[in-house]
């Protein structure tokens, strides 16, 4: 079986992110997407409920799970019989980090890294932006899901004078 796993943090889960695990869904025979656990960051929606979303927008997809982790990219993938990381790239600059990432992966544990060109529509287009727009009631409808986009805005709409 082909395994592959998406990992991030999700915080929200974009239609750029949606875009990727799409995509890496028709590659693979499974795609976990895994959801970091990172104990010294506190993001806005807890790892449950960016669990729940993400399980709600890639239901369609018949071949797809969502985990969360702890601890080191690499063990996650171990655990989960993966070979290979799918990660998405808006531009050059991400490539510089996730290329340093992706040769320290092959190096721990022989796993590969399979980088994925955006789609143009989503190459500016990051979590944190998007909460941005959402806390000052901007229209976010374009870049998120609607359950997202509805959890945003109940969540961080600042009332306008």
């Amino acid at each position: 079986m082909r395994r592959a796993v998406c990992p991030g943090s999700f915080d929200p889960v974009t239609n750029g992110h949606l875009d990727i695990i799409g995509r890496a869904s028709r590659l693979f025979d499974e795609v976990i997407v895994g959801v970091l656990v990172n104990q010294s960051k506190s993001g806005l929606f807890t790892v449950e409920e960016r669990i729940d979303m993400l399980r709600e927008v890639t239901s369609s997809y018949g071949n797809v799970r969502v985990a969360s982790f702890r601890g080191l990219l690499v063990d996650f993938c171990r655990a989960q019989e993966a070979s290979v990381l799918i990660k998405g790239l808006r531009a050059v600059s991400d490539f510089d980090y996730e290329l340093q990432m992706a040769q320290m992966n092959i190096g721990l544990a022989g796993v590969e890294t399979l980088f994925m060109p955006t789609n143009p529509l989503y190459s500016f287009l990051s979590s944190s932006l998007v909460k941005d727009v959402a806390k000052w009631g901007g229209d976010i409808s374009s870049h998120v899901p609607d359950t997202v986009r509805r959890a945003l805005q109940a969540r961080l709409t600042v009332p306008r004078p």
